[in-house]
């Protein structure tokens, strides 16, 4: 890739996460939180300044400026060239984090493979408080205790997550149908699942340089409004973030979400797909991946 060219998708890629990441930044300065928004910094461990730092993705060469080699030439898993092009070392990637890679690869694929199913309606956000009077979020509950535990007991609940199930209450895990797993987790997500779809951003940042950057800002954005669904259709009154609720507890709400949640998988397949083509590419790299960079070739740390 010419200078010119990696130097604005650089500064357009800056400019586009500056745009997304502005509100959590204010509320960052004045000491304030969101209920809804913040979600994605603090479970899944978002930097804004990890976020606005471009890669071009495994397989891209950056040429070098006027001023030297791109900046990425002293970056963790790039290798430099004689003539200053610097490009990720797949290899060197691989390496270290092959395990990962392998793992994200056979869980999307798998994912991939089954049908998107739109029958949950949320009900684990309602498990995670059933019988509590305790729960992880500092909001009311939008039909009180008696009224969010009579939702839960009246509706069947059929979470495939395992971090969504692992948060439900002692009193609401065993009114699920299956019993999700770390290790069954490639046998059971589907992608219809709403955290299942948010959990393609975790993939991507997991994925690190390998990912393009505008692959991996756009499974931020699109985590970004699942949340939004995931939080008006639980049994939190949003009414002072100004979040009309989704009423699930009603058949038009049902039929709202799972419209909404169809939209969600059919967004989330397209990034799917992405990833996976990142992933497979990085397990057909030849050689040996634990063996050093080629001579010739300065790897960044």
């Amino acid at each position: 890739m010419r200078a010119e060219a990696w130097q604005e998708g650089a500064r357009a890629h800056a400019e586009r996460a500056d745009a997304l990441t502005a509100g959590h930044r204010a509320r960052k300065a004045a000491g304030q939180r969101h209920a809804v928004e913040d979600f994605l910094y603090e479970y899944y461990g978002t930097r804004p300044s990890v976020l606005r730092r471009w890669h071009p993705g495994a397989g891209t060469a950056l040429a070098p400026s006027d001023d030297g080699p791109a900046p990425h030439a002293a970056w963790r898993w790039y290798a430099t060239d004689d003539d200053g092009t610097a490009g990720l070392d797949e290899a060197a990637f691989l390496a270290d984090r092959g395990d990962t890679v392998r793992f994200v690869h056979r869980l999307l694929a798998a994912t991939a493979s089954r049908p998107a199913f739109a029958g949950c309606f949320g009900l684990h956000e309602w498990a995670m408080v059933y019988r509590q009077d305790e729960h992880r979020h500092p909001l009311p509950l939008r039909l009180g205790r008696a009224g969010t535990d009579a939702v839960v007991e009246a509706h069947p609940i059929r979470c495939t997550h395992f971090d969504a199930y692992r948060f439900f209450t002692p009193a609401a895990a065993g009114l699920n149908q299956l019993r999700p797993t770390r290790a069954s987790q490639p046998d059971l997500e589907q992608p219809g699942c709403l955290h299942a779809t948010m959990d393609l951003y975790k993939w991507a940042t997991k994925l690190g340089p390998a990912v393009p950057g505008d692959l991996l800002l756009d499974c931020f954005e699109l985590a970004r409004d699942v949340r939004e669904l995931d939080m008006r259709a639980s049994p939190y009154d949003l009414r002072g973030y100004g979040r009309a609720p989704v009423r699930i507890e009603t058949p038009e709400g049902r039929a709202e979400y799972a419209a909404t949640q169809r939209g969600f998988a059919r967004r989330g397949a397209v990034l799917r797909e992405r990833l996976t083509a990142v992933t497979g590419a990085l397990l057909a790299v030849p050689g040996d991946v634990a063996a050093a960079s080629p001579a010739g070739r300065t790897v960044g740390r």
